[in-house]
C-alpha cells in the first residue's frame, strides 16, 4: 500500500520513480484498468477549486509529486525520501522499464504530427519500443457514439500503457471517464510531455526544473496561455499554512 499525504483535500502519494515503475508493473501483471494522475501545484489548485475533479484524483491508482514545490512540502511533512515524479522523466522511464517486458504504448492526446514526432523520437531512443497506436482527438468534446468508436480503436489495439496528453485537468476527467469502457490497462496523464519529447515546445533546463522554476519557465514561454494556472501559487501557499496550522481541514 503506498503512502500518501492529504494537500487541500487531494491523496498524493509519497514516492519516487522507481515506486511508481513498481507499481505500473504490478497492475499490468494483474491486469488491473488503474490510471496515474501526475499533480504539480496548479492541479491541486484545480481540484480545491472544483470538488468533482477532487473526486477523480483521489480515485486514481496513483496521484504522483509532479512540481518540486509538491515534492519539498511531502519531504517538509516527514517523508523523506519522496522524489520528483514527472511526467516527460515517468514516460521515458516507463517506455525504457517496459522494453524487456513487451509492454504496448499508445498515445492519446496532442496532434497527428506531434504524436507522430513523438513515437519517432521515442522508437529512436528505445529501439524495439512497441507501438500499439496513437489518436488525435478534435479540439471539442467528443459525443457518445465517437466516444465509443475511440474506446473500441484502442481496445483492439491491446495496449499495456495508455499516454494521454490532453492538458490537465481535460485528461483527468478523460481517464476517469474511460478506465472503466477499456480493456485493462494503465492509463498515465502526462500533460505536456507531448510537446516537450516530440522537440515541439522548449522544455525547461534541468537546473531549473531542480530549482523550482519550471512553472516561471513556462510562463515566460506562453504567457497568454498559463498566467491564469500560476496566478493561483500564492493562494495555495497561504491555504496550506492554513492547513498545516489546524486552521483548516479537508477530507479526502
Amino acid at each position: 500500500m503506498q503512502i500518501s499525504a492529504n494537500i487541500l483535500g487531494v491523496k498524493i502519494n509519497a514516492i519516487d520513480m522507481r515506486d511508481a515503475l513498481q507499481t505500473i508493473e504490478g497492475w499490468i501483471k494483474r491486469g488491473e484498468s488503474q490510471y496515474v494522475c501526475v499533480t504539480p501545484i496548479h492541479a491541486v489548485m484545480d481540484c480545491y477549486l472544483e470538488p468533482s475533479l477532487k473526486k477523480i484524483f483521489n480515485a486514481s491508482g496513483m496521484t504522483t509529486p509532479d512540481g518540486m514545490g509538491i515534492v519539498w512540502l511531502l519531504r517538509l511533512l516527514g517523508f523523506r525520501r519522496t522524489a520528483r515524479v514527472y511526467g516527460p522523466d515517468l514516460m521515458l522511464a516507463v517506455c525504457e522499464f517496459g522494453l524487456d517486458k513487451g509492454w504496448r504504448h499508445y498515445f492519446y492526446g496532442s496532434t497527428k504530427a506531434v504524436s507522430k514526432n513523438l513515437i519517432g523520437q521515442l522508437q529512436a531512443k528505445f529501439p524495439g519500443l512497441i507501438i500499439a497506436g496513437q489518436y488525435a482527438p478534435p479540439f471539442r468534446p467528443l459525443a457518445e457514439d465517437e466516444k465509443e468508436l475511440v474506446a473500441a480503436e484502442i481496445d483492439q489495439a491491446r495496449p499495456n500503457v495508455i499516454w494521454v496528453g490532453l492538458s490537465t485537468p481535460k485528461q483527468e476527467r478523460w481517464m476517469g471517464e474511460f478506465v472503466n469502457r477499456l480493456n485493462p490497462a494503465v492509463l498515465v496523464g502526462v500533460g505536456a510531455a507531448f510537446d516537450f519529447l516530440s522537440g515541439s515546445k522548449p522544455q525547461a533546463p534541468r537546473w531549473v526544473q531542480r530549482s523550482g522554476l519550471e512553472w516561471l519557465f513556462r510562463l515566460v514561454t506562453e504567457p497568454k496561455r498559463l498566467w491564469r494556472r500560476y496566478i493561483k501559487y500564492p493562494l495555495f501557499l497561504i491555504l496550506i499554512i492554513a492547513q498545516r496550522l489546524g486552521l483548516r481541514s479537508y477530507d479526502l
